[in-house]
């Protein structure tokens, strides 16, 4: 499969902006190099029109180049250094050496072609906020999974069953291998773009997606939720706060915790 990539030059504060605006148009894989944006997506789901429609709107600029499924690999692999998020988690690659010293979990993961290595401030703020749970023994979802770094940090947290769902296919055999990888067997993940075919509940549910997607399936997770359940959220732009907590009041969900990282918020929801 070919891919495409697109090179923006654009600040700090606009690169989240753009990040989350193609995420929601295909887009499954970003680096940032000093002032510029490098967004991958499939060739065959590749708009020009959608993409000069955003750089029109935010008066950017773009270059556009198709790429071999191995050089994307080749890109990920040359670009991914390890996450230390404090000295709680630690994500790597199978190709770097071990941390030292060790963080309490360490998660090491295959980058590929699935969106999340850590590196972004809403996949860090979600450990940061994953943390302070309770996972020993709880049965956990997590919507959206993308490498699987999260179900499998729950898994790590002693969680005794771990479901995950992706609707992007090599997020899902990414996530298989990287949880052969960890030993992180108790996680379970398919390909599915929606919750609302599963009738099992959990104690937390996890989401780091987009705006679109939280609001459009905030119900669906307050019903996979117990009585008490957590709902961690992120993927959310300062802008999208209001509505996203309004979503939450009309579905019983109260507001716990709340972490600012750049330009985004991660949420701790509690079901009521």
């Amino acid at each position: 499969m070919s891919h495409t990539s697109i090179t923006l030059t654009c600040n700090t504060e606009l690169k989240d902006i753009l990040i989350a605006e193609l995420s929601e148009n295909g887009f499954e894989g970003f680096e940032e190099r000093g002032n510029e944006l490098v967004a991958y997506i499939p060739e065959n789901d590749f708009s020009e029109v959608a993409v000069e429609r955003l750089t029109k709107i935010y008066g950017i600029s773009y270059t556009k180049e198709n790429i071999a499924q191995t050089n994307w690999n080749a890109v990920w692999e040359s670009n991914f250094e390890p996450v230390h998020v404090d000295t709680f988690c630690g994500i790597r690659a199978g190709f770097h050496p071990p941390f030292d010293p060790q963080p309490q979990h360490e998660i090491i993961i295959t980058p590929k072609m699935s969106f999340g290595t850590g590196h972004h401030a809403t996949t860090s703020s979600m450990i940061r906020l994953m943390k302070d749970v309770e996972f020993r023994g709880k049965r956990v979802f997590d919507f959206g999974t993308g490498t699987g770094i999260l179900a499998i940090l729950a898994s790590k947290m002693g969680a005794s069953v771990i479901e995950a769902i992706d609707i992007d296919e090599w997020s899902v055999e990414n996530t298989k291998e990287n949880i052969i990888t960890n030993k992180a067997l108790a996680v379970k993940v398919w390909r599915s773009d929606t919750p609302k075919s599963i009738i099992n509940t959990y104690n937390v549910v996890l989401a780091n997606i987009n705006r679109n997607i939280l609001l459009e399936f905030m119900g669906d997770m307050r019903r996979l939720l117990v009585s008490g359940g957590v709902l961690l959220l992120s993927g959310i732009l300062k802008e999208d706060e209001k509505a996203i907590l309004e979503a939450a009041r009309q579905h019983a969900l109260v507001l716990d915790q709340q972490i600012e990282k750049e330009n985004w918020l991660a949420m701790k929801l509690l079901a009521r």
